[in-house]
């Protein structure tokens, strides 16, 4: 059993080593999420309209092959997103009661949501080392 996981420890590590897709970890409204290239996630309601673009600057870590951790942020680098829709959640209620009463009160409530799409993570510092790239090999 033992030689199995092994083998199973190897395979991830592989499979994470060679066919790794880049994420991030990235503060929106206060809470933190992990995001990839493509990813649909939803978050707390942000203000625009569906099909609106927007970036988010606080960007905790990155990892694409190299972990790169910010104190408390990472300068030059953010994330874009596009807002698919605004929704809202399920209904929570909430009921209140004193016993012996007769006191009894019930509420309900549905946050908003938006459901956004990421589009891209990097920012400034990505194209700062491809323009690097660039003149070097423009130099030689």
């Amino acid at each position: 059993m033992a030689n199995e996981q092994k083998h199973l420890i190897f395979a991830s590590n592989f499979i994470n080593q060679y066919f790794f897709n880049m994420y991030a970890i990235v503060e929106i409204a206060g809470l933190q999420y992990k995001v990839e290239k493509d990813q649909q996630l939803f978050v707390n309601r942000l203000k625009g309209e569906a099909g609106d673009e927007v970036t988010f600057d606080r960007v905790l870590l990155t990892d694409n092959g190299t972990i790169e951790v910010g104190a408390p942020v990472i300068d030059g680098v953010s994330i874009t997103a596009k807002i698919v829709e605004h929704v809202k959640g399920d209904k929570v209620i909430i009921f209140k009661k004193k016993r012996r009463k007769g006191y009894q009160k019930r509420n309900g409530h549905r946050q908003q949501f938006t459901k956004i799409e990421v589009t891209a993570i990097g920012g400034a510092k990505a194209a700062k080392k491809t323009a690097k790239k660039a003149e070097k090999e423009a130099a030689e």
